[in-house]
């Protein structure tokens, strides 16, 4: 295969994705922002929970929510992501594990009537899992974003939205979009 013919192939899947996004995921989606909005409206804060590539997403949306999406003039939404702490992140997974890094910062930093967004590619991160229990203790709803199994996680969650394919690529390229669409969704209806 040429390099051109790889980059036509993965731009054809990725496109393939999204197409099977609208046939398959809609319905979830929109059940995730009227979730988030009506956290927002009740001035409550969203949580959000990953690794790695989903971490970076999460770093990335909460950014969105807090400082806008398309509009910096619009009023900020309280929205935290709990991969960016280092220094907590690093002691606790150091002095205690690395199962409960994200519960911990659930049990610290959410309340009820808060939202927590969990992602795995896989739906199998024992760190998201443990977030996602520690939120339905604490009667904070959760929307878990999942490849198309869903793995341990497919029947966590308020919602779940589960991108239709098993390559973590388009994957995590379902994620950005929805997520985008979602960050969208709540920052229209404070305007």
């Amino acid at each position: 295969m040429t390099k051109m013919e790889n980059i036509k192939r993965q731009l054809a899947e990725s496109a393939e994705t999204k197409q099977a996004i609208i046939e398959f995921c809609l319905t979830d989606i929109e059940a995730a922002a009227d979730l988030m909005i009506g956290t927002v409206q009740k001035k409550k804060k969203i949580l959000w929970c990953g690794n790695g590539g989903s971490a970076a997403q999460c770093q990335h949306l909460s950014t969105e929510l807090v400082g806008g999406l398309r509009s910096h003039d619009r009023k900020a939404i309280a929205s935290v992501s709990l991969t960016t702490d280092s220094s907590l992140l690093t002691a606790w997974t150091n002095d205690s594990d690395f199962e409960t890094v994200f519960s911990r910062q659930v049990e610290a930093l959410g309340e009820a009537g808060d939202v927590l967004v969990a992602l795995s590619t896989s739906g199998n991160s024992k760190n998201v899992l443990e977030a996602v229990k520690c939120a339905d203790d604490m009667d904070i709803r959760t929307i878990v974003l999942t490849g198309k199994s869903g793995g341990l996680l497919k029947n966590s969650g308020s919602v779940t939205i589960r991108i239709p394919s098993d390559d973590t690529q388009r994957i995590q390229e379902g994620h950005i979009t929805v997520g985008h669409i979602l960050c969208e969704l709540v920052e229209n209806s404070i305007r």
